[in-house]
């Protein structure tokens, strides 16, 4: 588990939703952007919740090492939501090559 320090409070999470949070932080960041998200909690009680939080470049949050009861917290579609943002402030150029047709390319030059 992780612990999220924002704002003068303290969020308790997963691990991979934490560095989720980091990671889509920083792309914000990188933007000069900012972005309300929602993310999965431990609330004080040991009960889950969720918290909304607002990140961009003004953004100082800080996650550590946390402690608490119960399993860890798990949600694949928060991370791979946040993960999804990341990757289209950050878009990477893909191609595909068919090696058949890339000597043929090649030769013609």
């Amino acid at each position: 588990m992780k612990r999220i320090m924002y704002a003068g409070s303290e969020l308790l999470t997963g691990d991979a939703i934490a560095a989720a949070v980091m990671r889509y932080s920083k792309a914000l960041a990188d933007a000069d952007a900012a972005e309300t998200i929602e993310i999965p909690v431990v609330k004080a009680d040991g009960s889950r919740g969720a918290a909304t939080i607002l990140v961009g470049p003004a953004s100082q949050i800080v996650a550590v090492d946390g402690e608490g009861s119960g399993d860890e917290m798990e949600d694949p579609e928060v991370v791979a939501g946040l993960d999804e943002k990341t990757r289209r402030l950050h878009p990477v150029a893909r191609t595909e090559e068919d090696p058949d047709t890339v000597d043929d390319w090649i030769s013609e030059y």
